[in-house]
Protein backbone atom coordinates (compact mmCIF):
# COMPACT_ATOMS: atom_id res chain seq x y z
CA UNK A 1 0.00 0.00 0.00
CA UNK A 2 3.09 2.27 0.61
CA UNK A 3 4.21 1.44 -2.53
CA UNK A 4 0.82 2.25 -4.30
CA UNK A 5 0.72 5.61 -2.44
CA UNK A 6 3.91 7.17 -2.97
CA UNK A 7 3.21 6.20 -6.77
CA UNK A 8 -0.07 8.63 -7.03
CA UNK A 9 -0.55 11.46 -6.49
CA UNK A 10 -4.43 10.70 -4.89
CA UNK A 11 -2.71 10.94 -1.77
CA UNK A 12 -1.04 14.68 -1.61
CA UNK A 13 -2.42 18.15 -1.52
CA UNK A 14 -4.03 19.43 -4.23
CA UNK A 15 -1.74 22.28 -6.28
CA UNK A 16 -4.58 24.66 -6.40
CA UNK A 17 -4.33 26.92 -3.52
CA UNK A 18 -8.00 28.05 -3.14
CA UNK A 19 -9.20 24.33 -2.93
CA UNK A 20 -6.29 23.47 -0.11
CA UNK A 21 -7.38 26.43 1.62
CA UNK A 22 -11.18 25.45 1.72
CA UNK A 23 -10.10 21.71 2.94
CA UNK A 24 -7.40 23.42 5.84
CA UNK A 25 -10.15 25.77 7.03
CA UNK A 26 -12.44 22.67 7.17
CA UNK A 27 -10.37 20.59 8.52
CA UNK A 28 -9.37 22.87 11.28
CA UNK A 29 -13.56 23.85 11.86
CA UNK A 30 -14.97 20.13 12.11
CA UNK A 31 -11.88 18.23 13.87
CA UNK A 32 -10.06 20.62 15.30
CA UNK A 33 -6.81 19.36 14.64
CA UNK A 34 -6.02 16.99 11.75
CA UNK A 35 -3.98 14.13 12.61
CA UNK A 36 0.03 14.25 12.52
CA UNK A 37 3.10 12.67 11.04
CA UNK A 38 5.76 11.36 13.72
CA UNK A 39 9.17 11.83 12.35
CA UNK A 40 10.88 9.43 14.94
CA UNK A 41 8.56 6.37 14.09
CA UNK A 42 7.43 6.98 11.09
CA UNK A 43 3.76 6.95 11.71
CA UNK A 44 0.79 8.84 11.71
CA UNK A 45 -1.39 9.48 15.04
CA UNK A 46 -4.52 10.76 16.01
CA UNK A 47 -4.68 14.08 17.48
CA UNK A 48 -8.40 13.74 19.08
CA UNK A 49 -11.06 11.65 19.49
CA UNK A 50 -12.80 12.70 15.92
CA UNK A 51 -9.74 10.95 14.74
CA UNK A 52 -9.42 7.42 16.46
CA UNK A 53 -10.81 4.29 14.94
CA UNK A 54 -14.08 4.23 17.18
CA UNK A 55 -15.22 7.33 15.51
CA UNK A 56 -15.56 5.71 12.23
CA UNK A 57 -17.33 2.46 11.43
CA UNK A 58 -16.59 -1.18 11.50
CA UNK A 59 -15.10 -4.08 8.92
CA UNK A 60 -18.53 -5.02 8.83
CA UNK A 61 -19.30 -1.07 7.44
CA UNK A 62 -16.39 -1.49 5.15
CA UNK A 63 -18.09 -5.29 3.96
CA UNK A 64 -21.08 -3.30 3.04
CA UNK A 65 -19.82 -0.12 1.52
CA UNK A 66 -17.14 -1.89 -0.75
CA UNK A 67 -17.33 -6.01 -0.40
CA UNK A 68 -14.76 -8.26 0.86
CA UNK A 69 -11.38 -6.91 -0.26
CA UNK A 70 -11.40 -4.09 1.68
CA UNK A 71 -13.03 -6.22 4.51
CA UNK A 72 -10.56 -8.78 4.60
CA UNK A 73 -7.61 -5.96 4.38
CA UNK A 74 -8.75 -4.42 7.38
CA UNK A 75 -8.30 -7.61 9.15
CA UNK A 76 -5.33 -8.91 7.67
CA UNK A 77 -3.85 -5.34 7.73
CA UNK A 78 -5.04 -3.53 10.16
CA UNK A 79 -2.14 -1.45 10.95
CA UNK A 80 -1.49 -0.44 7.31
CA UNK A 81 -5.14 0.27 6.78
CA UNK A 82 -5.31 2.62 10.06
CA UNK A 83 -2.14 4.26 8.65
CA UNK A 84 -3.71 5.23 4.79
CA UNK A 85 -6.69 6.53 6.66
CA UNK A 86 -4.43 9.04 9.04
CA UNK A 87 -2.83 9.62 6.29
CA UNK A 88 -5.66 10.46 3.97
CA UNK A 89 -7.63 12.66 6.75
CA UNK A 90 -4.17 14.76 7.42
CA UNK A 91 -4.00 15.18 3.17
CA UNK A 92 -7.84 15.79 2.65
CA UNK A 93 -8.72 17.47 5.56
CA UNK A 94 -12.09 15.10 5.85
CA UNK A 95 -13.49 13.53 8.93
CA UNK A 96 -12.70 9.90 9.35
CA UNK A 97 -15.40 8.17 8.10
CA UNK A 98 -15.10 9.98 4.42
CA UNK A 99 -11.37 8.93 4.50
CA UNK A 100 -12.31 5.31 5.46
CA UNK A 101 -14.83 4.98 2.67
CA UNK A 102 -12.59 6.37 0.40
CA UNK A 103 -9.53 3.83 1.90
CA UNK A 104 -12.46 1.54 0.73
CA UNK A 105 -13.08 2.33 -2.35
CA UNK A 106 -9.25 2.65 -3.14
CA UNK A 107 -8.58 -1.16 -1.86
CA UNK A 108 -11.73 -2.27 -3.90
CA UNK A 109 -10.66 -1.17 -6.96
CA UNK A 110 -8.02 1.10 -7.09
CA UNK A 111 -8.10 2.49 -10.35
CA UNK A 112 -11.83 3.57 -10.85
CA UNK A 113 -11.01 5.42 -7.36
CA UNK A 114 -8.03 7.26 -8.58
CA UNK A 115 -9.90 8.19 -12.11
CA UNK A 116 -13.04 9.20 -9.96
CA UNK A 117 -10.14 11.90 -7.71
CA UNK A 118 -8.95 12.59 -11.33
CA UNK A 119 -12.24 13.78 -12.39
CA UNK A 120 -13.50 15.63 -9.26
CA UNK A 121 -9.96 17.76 -9.60
CA UNK A 122 -10.64 18.31 -13.05
CA UNK A 123 -14.69 19.43 -12.65
CA UNK A 124 -14.74 20.45 -8.77
CA UNK A 125 -18.36 22.04 -9.91
CA UNK A 126 -19.21 18.39 -10.68
CA UNK A 127 -20.46 16.20 -7.80
CA UNK A 128 -18.54 14.62 -5.08
CA UNK A 129 -19.06 10.71 -5.02
CA UNK A 130 -19.66 10.16 -1.62
CA UNK A 131 -17.88 7.02 -0.76
CA UNK A 132 -18.33 7.56 3.39
CA UNK A 133 -22.55 6.19 2.21
CA UNK A 134 -22.22 4.10 -0.74
CA UNK A 135 -24.17 0.91 -0.65
CA UNK A 136 -25.68 1.88 2.77
CA UNK A 137 -29.26 2.94 1.89
CA UNK A 138 -31.60 0.34 4.20
CA UNK A 139 -32.81 -1.80 0.68
CA UNK A 140 -29.19 -1.75 -0.14
CA UNK A 141 -27.91 -2.90 3.00
CA UNK A 142 -30.90 -5.88 2.63
CA UNK A 143 -30.37 -6.79 -0.94
CA UNK A 144 -26.12 -7.49 0.07
CA UNK A 145 -26.80 -9.65 3.25
CA UNK A 146 -29.68 -11.73 1.47
CA UNK A 147 -27.30 -12.58 -1.30
CA UNK A 148 -24.60 -12.97 0.98
CA UNK A 149 -26.75 -15.87 2.74
CA UNK A 150 -27.64 -17.34 -0.55
CA UNK A 151 -23.84 -17.62 -1.50
CA UNK A 152 -22.38 -18.59 1.95
CA UNK A 153 -25.60 -21.53 2.26
CA UNK A 154 -24.72 -22.53 -1.38
CA UNK A 155 -20.93 -22.78 -0.31
CA UNK A 156 -21.42 -24.91 2.86
CA UNK A 157 -23.56 -27.53 0.60
CA UNK A 158 -20.74 -27.60 -2.05
CA UNK A 159 -18.15 -27.88 0.18
CA UNK A 160 -20.40 -30.34 2.71
CA UNK A 161 -21.17 -32.21 -0.45
CA UNK A 162 -18.14 -32.40 -2.04
CA UNK A 163 -16.84 -34.19 1.38
CA UNK A 164 -19.57 -36.38 1.70
CA UNK A 165 -19.72 -37.44 -2.04
CA UNK A 166 -22.78 -36.04 -2.75
CA UNK A 167 -21.82 -35.27 -5.99
CA UNK A 168 -20.04 -38.09 -7.08
CA UNK A 169 -17.10 -40.51 -6.07
CA UNK A 170 -14.35 -40.08 -7.58
CA UNK A 171 -12.17 -43.40 -9.03
CA UNK A 172 -9.37 -44.14 -9.43
CA UNK A 173 -6.54 -41.36 -8.95
CA UNK A 174 -8.83 -38.55 -10.93
CA UNK A 175 -9.07 -35.12 -9.14
CA UNK A 176 -11.81 -34.24 -10.88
Amino acid sequence: LSCISRGTTAFQLPNNAAIAATRTSTATTSLGMAPRFDKDTQTWFATCEEENPSAGYNPIGSLYRAGPVPFFQRLVNADTYEQAVLKYMAAEGCDRIEAQGNMDAFLENPQDWAYQKMEEKKNPNKMKKDYANANMAPQQIILSTAWACVVVVFAYDLVTGVADGRYGKAEGNDLF
